[in-house]
């Protein structure tokens, strides 16, 4: 069941995958693991910060690393619940009927 969000909270997650981007973007290594992870380069960097679901992926990326995950989370002041969230709302719905049409 998707999760009912508020402007406020869309706001809210928005922001946290900005700052996850900036906080990445602002060390060479942790950029380098995401585009390594991502299989972007940098102009596909700039291109993908425009779709809807960047922000998720983004978060995605965060929680699938817990020692970089808490040092986000340090560096942000927010807690690793508050980053789940925030990935939960900016993910886009999943249509079921795609997933059991793709497994066939």
């Amino acid at each position: 069941m998707p999760i009912k969000e508020r402007p406020a909270e869309r706001a809210r997650a928005d922001d946290i995958a900005l700052q996850a981007l900036t906080f990445l973007a602002g060390d060479a290594e942790r950029i380098a693991g995401f585009l390594e992870a991502t299989g972007l380069d940098p102009s596909g960097l700039r291109d993908a910060v425009k779709r809807a679901d960047f922000g998720a992926g983004v978060l995605a990326y965060l929680l699938s690393d817990e020692p970089l995950l808490l040092v986000f989370c340090a560096h942000a002041s927010v807690e690793p619940a508050t980053v789940s969230r925030a990935h939960d709302l900016l993910s886009p719905p999943v249509d079921p009927d795609s997933v059991v049409r793709r497994a066939h």
